[in-house]
């Protein structure tokens, strides 16, 4: 498969099963009292656009293992509404203003109602899981709710690495912990979840009793959603108005990215002063000055280049994990499986 025929692919699997869920999740959503301050914010996120990686990764998934998109939906609904739930409250965390294009929620109405309505979307997503999982067999119910709990539990504590980060000014991070930290923040959620829930339930459709190999799922998942937040990292630093979020924000966040990570490491003399103690500022003492020449410094010791190449080998394990995690269902065609496989190119060249 060659780069265009698997972004060809990515974007129609993305058309196809992101644009089902998102159709569902909107139908889902309830109406009424009181409409202004809470139900008609629950529908602010999930509204604008956005592309579905999650629910398609997971329809993909369960369908390549023998399972049905149509009877998976509201599995679907809930993984997409905890993830909107998580964005309304990763906005008020961060201080962000721009979310898909337009003014974050908080931004707009305030962090009171914001924050109740990221909270509506988190119980809707329960609420949606629960119906879901009545449809299942006992024992299946229950695995797939201990991984929405595992799920959310080492999202909960990536993030919490990385507020600790950066509330205590810790600069002496490497690599291997900005891969721990991503591993917890961005790819429980973003691709280990959906890629090991969705084997589960279409594994649990077969006649032949296929147990799929969840251990494996975890490491196509983690090299898959590392590619993901390495990349989306890049396009803070790089992107335009297609980016949809505020440029520049993890700088001035002083998140740990993989580049700043690498210009502490290779910075010398001054410059390396100067990071050291760009790392160790609060957000409300950092000026856009301050980010700007940050920002100057990476491309001057390559950290940028750097990153797009560290990105380029994280995607190139993806594949070869994607072959051991889906063997048993690749003897024969599997479209389900080609969406997956699709979207490695995708999460590594998006927006280039």
């Amino acid at each position: 498969m060659n780069a265009a025929t698997g972004a060809e692919r990515a974007e129609a699997a993305l058309a196809n099963y992101g644009g089902r869920a998102r159709r569902a999740l909107l139908e889902s959503l309830p109406a009424g009292s009181p409409g202004p301050w809470l139900y008609d914010l629950v529908r602010r996120y999930p509204s604008r656009p956005s592309k579905g990686v999650r629910p398609t990764l997971f329809l993909a998934t369960c369908e390549a293992f023998g399972g049905s998109a149509e009877s998976a939906m509201g599995v679907a609904v809930a993984i997409e509404l905890l993830h909107n739930a998580f964005l309304v409250h990763d906005d008020i965390v961060d201080g962000s203003r721009q979310r898909r294009g337009s003014p974050t929620l908080h931004e707009d109405v305030g962090m009171g109602l914001a924050l109740n309505a990221g909270d509506a979307l988190g119980a809707l997503a329960q609420r949606q899981l629960r119906l879901a999982v009545d449809q299942l067999s006992a024992q299946v119910a229950t695995q797939v709710l201990e991984e929405f709990e595992t799920m959310v539990l080492r999202t909960a504590e990536g993030q919490a690495t990385e507020l600790g980060w950066c509330r205590d000014g810790v600069d002496d991070v490497g690599p291997e912990d900005y891969l721990d930290l991503i591993m917890h923040k961005t790819c429980w959620y973003t691709t280990i979840h959906p890629l090991r829930v969705g084997a589960l339930i279409g594994a649990a459709c077969r006649a032949d009793g296929l147990v799929p190999d969840l251990d494996a799922m975890i490491r196509f998942g983690f090299h898959l959603g590392a590619a993901f937040q390495i990349r989306d990292d890049i396009l803070n630093l790089t992107g335009d108005d297609r980016y949809g979020k505020e440029i520049g924000g993890d700088l001035l966040e002083g998140k740990r990215t993989l580049m700043l990570i690498h210009l502490r490491e290779t910075a010398r003399g001054r410059d390396r002063e100067l990071v050291t103690a760009f790392m160790s500022q609060e957000r409300t003492t950092r000026s856009a000055a301050d980010a700007c020449r940050i920002r100057t410094m990476m491309d001057r010791y390559g950290s940028i280049s750097f990153a797009q190449d560290y990105a380029t080998g994280v995607a190139a394990r993806a594949s070869s994990s994607f072959e051991a995690a889906f063997a048993p269902v690749l003897a024969e065609p599997n479209p389900g499986a080609d969406a997956v496989r699709s979207m490695i190119t995708y999460m590594h060249d998006r927006l280039l």
